[in-house]
């Protein structure tokens, strides 16, 4: 105990003895205080690192803020969760962008140079040009050849960007935004996600003309109009089908030559498919040249080609094309001062798409083509036809006049007008009262309906032919007959009167019933079928007595082409709307004049004293409403029974025309005849054909009326004396009897 003592007595002298010296080193003059190491100093660290490992050492120990242990499990249970969707999200998008990429590698494979895509009609063209030499109609699908975004012009590039793409340059063939923005806009307007706006690139729209790479095959198709169909049709995969495709294509064609394909292959209404093809319809010039507000037509066609074609609503047309017009000026293509003008001069059609006339005479000729020659082969085909575009107005004028004037309104009464040359030629065609349209059903071609007393001069014709004068007389009176050797049958005359002995002119002007049947019964039914087949009646003619009176059918187009046949003298004729059919850039025709004049069928005189009869109907009988101011006229009046049907055909000494009237469903007309608006029709029709044309006489030969002659009772012969009986020799009658046995009686 005392050595401890001792030592602790010793240590605490020692520190006090320590302390004093420190602080007689200090400032203040203390001395050191402490004792010195046993052990060598270790080195020690800079004094800021020195200063700072105490702070970090306190920073790892500082409890975390809120800290309990089901917070702590929580936080770690999400950051767990939120680590392994990372993983799978990063590692499924590295798949399915590997997968992406083989698929637009595959595309981009399959992709032909850009040139091969540029001209994507299914069928070829047909354009039509009048005896005048200029165009009024077009057929199938036109391409009037091949542009560049760089050689249209700016302004049509830039409308079309402005409207269907306005980041075309910048996206990689789909735009997410636009998309996103599309099915918002379906789904407010109660549609499904993909039916309606569809948020189409110009590369998607591109993608889809070119049916993503998949070629028409008639062993999967049945018909090019299915083909087209199951290319526009939308579904998920196709939608996903389409944006790869997209993007193969902008990784294989630069942007200008994607939006060249798309200028190409665009339908823009009318039958153009192109830039071109629908600028040369429009406006007849080339795309090179539009100027803004056409340009901004076209552009505008994009979204409904059909609907917005300037040549069937142009206002609607100018409308959407102001729209175009604002866009651009959005986009800066336009400045306002530009963008204003614009607007102050909209496009005007061109004077060949002004003269679009003649659709039912256009969709009589497409009808009339050999297989070879349709627009089905694919050949640009060029027609020079036989349409006056001045007759064909007449026509249209004529129809629309009288309807407006003289039919009475929400009447479904329909008309139709053929206009034709003495040989046949074709030179106007109204099939309905509905004009500049196509594709719709031509009454004046189409339709077989009875002819009813407008078959007459047939009858008449034969009995001419046979040597009967137009003064030779017929008995009208009651008459009946048995058809087909059992049922009687009596006709009767419109007015159910009996005119007693008449001439067969006067039978004719004044449209008897019974002479007209006495007539055929007499010359022979088997004649007046044989003659009228002859002049151009193809439709069956049946055999029974009411042949006469127009019991059979046929087409307006028979009917005027047999009426000039007896214009021209006697001879058949074959209707025609052909004049040369060549293919676009061939000199030599592939086929010629499809029809004129034929055989004769009769005499010249018989035709000639025919004409002179009908001309009785019109100047003093049946047709006299449609007699002209300044020339002769002749022509035959029809009305069937129950008044289903009425007509007038009739002719000048330049021209053939006739006209039918009535219901599509064979619904009666009321207090109409074929002396009535069918004759009026007819006469407005060529008051304006004949305009500025000199009238001519027409060709026909009047006959001299029959001659009364006074007779003196003839004188009576002496009676004879009688005779006795002469005395035969024996002889002499053995051989008058043996030359009897020889030669007869």
């Amino acid at each position: 105990m005392v050595h401890i003592a001792a030592v602790s007595h010793y240590l605490r002298c020692k520190l006090r003895l320590a302390g004093q010296s420190k602080m007689a080193d200090s400032p203040r003059g203390k001395g050191k205080l402490v004792a010195d190491r046993r052990y060598p100093k270790r080195k020690s660290a800079p004094a800021s690192k020195a200063k700072a490992a105490p702070k970090k050492r306190k920073a790892a120990k500082k409890p975390v803020k809120g800290g309990n242990v089901v917070t702590r499990g929580i936080r770690g249970l999400f950051r767990w969760i939120f680590r392994v969707i990372w993983l799978v999200t990063s590692r499924v998008t590295a798949v399915g962008l590997i997968i992406l990429g083989l698929a637009v590698a595959y595309f981009y494979a399959q992709l032909p140079e850009a040139k091969a895509f540029v001209d994507g009609r299914a069928q070829g063209s047909v354009t039509m040009y009048d005896r005048n030499g200029q165009v009024f109609a077009w057929r199938g699908d036109q391409f009037g050849g091949a542009v560049t975004a760089d050689s249209v012009s700016p302004h049509l590039k830039n409308a079309v960007i402005a409207t269907e793409d306005k980041r075309f340059y910048w996206h990689l063939g789909i735009s997410p935004r636009g998309i996103a923005s599309a099915v918002r806009i379906n789904l407010r307007e109660g549609r499904g996600p993909l039916q309606g706006h569809g948020g189409s690139t110009i590369t998607q729209q591109t993608a889809k003309l070119l049916c993503l790479g998949v070629e028409y095959d008639p062993a999967i198709w049945e018909t090019e109009a299915e083909y087209v169909a199951d290319c526009r049709r939308s579904s998920l995969a196709r939608k996903a089908k389409e944006a790869i495709y997209s993007m193969a294509m902008e990784v294989k064609y630069t942007k200008d030559e994607i939006l060249s394909i798309y200028l190409n292959r665009a339908y823009m209404g009318a039958g153009a498919y192109g830039a071109e093809a629908a600028s040369q319809r429009y406006f007849s010039k080339p795309a090179s040249a539009l100027n803004a507000s056409e340009a901004a037509i076209l552009a505008g066609l994009l979204t409904a080609p059909s609907t917005l074609a300037p040549t069937s609503n142009l206002e609607r047309s100018r409308n959407r094309a102001e729209v175009v017009l604002g866009l651009m000026e959005d986009q800066g293509y336009l400045t306002a001062t530009e963008a204003d003008a614009a607007r102050a001069n909209p496009a005007v059609l061109s004077d060949a798409a002004e003269r679009l006339r003649g659709g039912y005479f256009a969709d009589w000729v497409m009808d009339t083509l050999p297989p070879f020659a349709d627009v089905s082969s694919r050949q640009d085909i060029a027609i020079q036809t036989t349409l006056d575009p001045r007759l064909q107005r007449a026509a249209e004028q004529a129809m629309t006049e009288i309807f407006s004037t003289k039919v009475r309104e929400g009447s479904k009464a329909q008309a139709a007008i053929v206009v034709m040359s003495a040989d046949g030629a074709v030179r106007a065609m109204v099939g309905g009262r509905q004009i500049n349209v196509s594709g719709v059903f031509n009454r004046a071609t189409q339709a077989k309906r009875q002819t009813g007393s407008a078959f007459k001069p047939f009858v008449y014709a034969t009995a001419l032919e046979l040597g009967y004068s137009p003064y030779d007389t017929v008995i009208d009176e009651s008459y009946c007959l048995f058809a087909n050797g059992r049922n009687e049958w009596c006709p009767k005359n419109y007015t159910n009167r009996y005119e007693g002995k008449v001439t067969l002119v006067y039978a004719l002007k004044h449209s008897l019933n019974i002479p007209a049947v006495k007539i055929s019964e007499s010359v022979g039914r088997d004649l007046v079928r044989r003659v009228a087949g002859d002049f151009g009646i193809n439709s069956d003619l049946i055999d029974t007595p009411s042949l006469a009176l127009g019991a059979s059918e046929a087409s307006l187009l028979e009917m005027t082409g047999a009426y000039a046949g007896i214009l021209n003298g006697g001879s058949s004729v074959r209707p025609y709307g052909v004049r040369e059919l060549r293919i676009k850039g061939d000199d030599e025709a592939m086929i010629g004049q499809r029809g004129g004049i034929g055989e004769r069928v009769i005499n010249e005189t018989a035709a000639k004293q025919l004409v002179f009869m009908m001309e009785k109907v019109v100047s003093e009988g049946t047709g006299q409403r449609a007699k002209l101011p300044d020339r002769q006229a002749a022509g035959k009046t029809g009305t069937t029974q129950a008044a289903r049907d009425a007509w007038f055909v009739g002719f000048t000494a330049d021209y053939v025309a006739g006209v039918w009237m009535g219901y599509d469903d064979n619904t009666p007309l009321t207090g109409v005849t074929g002396g009535g608006l069918p004759a009026e029709i007819w006469r407005e029709t060529m008051v304006r054909v004949h305009e500025g044309v000199p009238p001519k006489p027409l060709p026909m030969i009047v006959p001299e009326p029959p001659r009364v002659v006074e007779t003196q009772p003839a004188p009576q012969p002496a009676p004879r004396q009688q005779q006795q009986p002469r005395r035969q020799d024996p002889v002499e009658g053995f051989v008058e009897q043996l030359l009897r046995d020889i030669f007869g009686n």
